[in-house]
């Protein structure tokens, strides 16, 4: 699961489906996805806008498979991908803010008993999760990938296979001294968070990440039910993918891309971050401390790639906030196991986020969703 290129947005940019009880009624612009759905020729499309510590707006159109008639709903559930990563990455925070482990932990520290090539020994959390630990972005050697998608094994212990077999081979690089972007880096970093809080990934992201946000749609893996269209579909070259085996990747890298929820869940997590770094208010419930969100938003030291756990680093001139020396500093990662993408842009210092989804993973998918992105940013402005 590579991620497509991170597209700079062009023009103006350079199931808690429905509204909680804290939440204004979202502004509904699904009329303005259906005219992007339509030109891009893509099957259905969703997005939201979180602004000011609540999701002000919503929307949803297209349908949920191509040659069916279910029309995708604002209460549908969309695969994340790789936008995955930043939500083990926040697991994480919340478990170095517990005491339960450390950004310094190392492979060494955590897998003690595993055989490991000595070069591996120093690689720490940090470095899983800036995709600097030296893990290889391709997993084919010794036939690893397809043993994953083969094996019977829970996702747990399919994630032991993927560890012992990658710790096996020398790193592709030193630990901490070069960006590769690796699906495996984030499996073994989810591994470890297992191994200090005893549970799986899976348990462990629900109850400490999502659970606290007001979550309630996330699951893991392609949504719906074998044989029925009851959600959205991902599609690849106009063919649809329900559910069921070859629908998603192995579930062993679950912290690398496996996650689905609706839009709006979606942009509730992604909206934690928007808020996250500026000081909470009295009433202010926060999953993390600020200096921690700052920590996840910070890219490492790369002259190429501006990576931070879970984000990329940029700028752009719609992210400034009122404050003395803000940047426009946003963070944005997409995702897709190639049947699916999704995009997200988050402005810190404005307190606000857009995320698009659509069920379609090739072809013009990517640009729709940067299109729909950069609308709903422009309707945002002009209010």
């Amino acid at each position: 699961m590579q991620p497509y290129p991170l597209i700079a947005m062009s023009c103006f940019l350079g199931s808690c489906a429905l509204a909680c009880d804290t939440d204004p009624m979202p502004k509904d612009v699904s009329g303005a996805l259906a005219k992007i759905v339509e030109t891009s020729k893509i099957p259905g499309m969703a997005a939201a806008i979180y602004k000011d510590g609540a999701v002000t707006t919503t929307g949803a159109a297209g349908l949920r498979a191509l040659g069916r008639e279910e029309k995708v709903t604002i209460q549908d559930k969309w695969h994340l991908g790789s936008c995955t990563k930043a939500m083990t990455a926040t697991l994480a925070g919340v478990l170095v803010e517990q005491g339960v482990v450390t950004w310094e932990t190392t492979l060494e520290g955590a897998f003690a008993r595993i055989d490991m090539k000595p070069a591996w020994k120093p690689c720490t959390l940090d470095m899983l999760l800036h995709n600097r630990g030296g893990v290889p972005g391709d997993l084919n050697k010794d036939g690893l990938w397809g043993r994953l998608w083969s094996t019977k094994a829970g996702p747990r212990d399919a994630r032991q296979d993927l560890l012992r077999t990658v710790l096996s081979w020398e790193p592709a690089s030193a630990p901490g001294t070069k960006y590769e972007y690796a699906n495996g880096g984030f499996t073994i970093a989810g591994a470890m968070l297992e191994r200090f809080a005893d549970k799986p990934w899976e348990e462990l992201v629900q109850s400490q990440v999502f659970t606290p946000l007001g979550i309630t749609s996330a699951g893991f893996g392609a949504p719906g039910t074998p044989g029925k269209f009851d959600q959205p579909c991902g599609h690849v070259k106009g063919k649809a993918i329900g559910p069921g085996p070859g629908s998603d990747n192995p579930a062993a890298i679950g912290p690398a891309g496996t996650v689905h929820m609706t839009i709006s869940d979606w942009a509730r997590f992604v909206g934690a971050h928007a808020a996250g770094e500026s000081t909470p208010g009295k009433d202010d419930k926060r999953i993390l401390k600020p200096e921690t969100f700052k920590k996840l938003h910070t890219a490492a030291p790369d002259p190429k790639t501006q990576y931070a756990m879970g984000w990329l680093v940029t700028t752009r001139p719609w992210a400034k906030g009122v404050g003395k020396g803000d940047t426009g500093r946003v963070l944005n990662h997409n995702g897709s196991n190639t049947m699916w993408y999704c995009v997200a842009w988050v402005a810190p210092e404005r307190d606000f986020a857009v995320v698009v989804a659509c069920n379609q993973g090739d072809g013009d998918a990517a640009k729709a969703c940067d299109q729909a992105a950069a609308t709903l940013i422009q309707l945002d402005a002009i209010k």
